[in-house]
């Protein structure tokens, strides 16, 4: 690599640049998940006191969401907030 050019990092993101693949396909899940939560509160017209009861959660992990705090949230807890939220998680696997 020679000094001074950008390299192009992997067409699939930045996890794949940083992190081996298995826990790269993890957090690129992981962090769709936090972009949809997000995306969810903020349509929402409710404070974090009712966004928590209704996501059964404290108002510390709404909020931990609202800031994109990915690595505190596993994928099958972000799993569970989204189907509470009502945004209908799926997987597709490509291959």
């Amino acid at each position: 690599m020679s000094e001074g050019k950008p390299t192009k990092g992997d067409s699939r993101g930045v996890f794949y640049d940083l992190f081996e693949e298995e826990e790269a396909a993890e957090l690129v899940m992981r962090a769709q998940i936090v972009n949809a939560l997000q995306a969810w509160l903020a349509e929402s017209q409710d404070n974090q006191v009712v966004l928590s009861k209704r996501l059964g959660v404290h108002k510390s992990r709404v909020s931990e969401v609202k800031h994109g705090k990915v690595e505190k949230f596993s994928l099958d807890n972000l799993v569970r907030l989204a189907q509470r939220a009502g945004l209908k998680p799926t997987l597709r696997i490509g291959v």
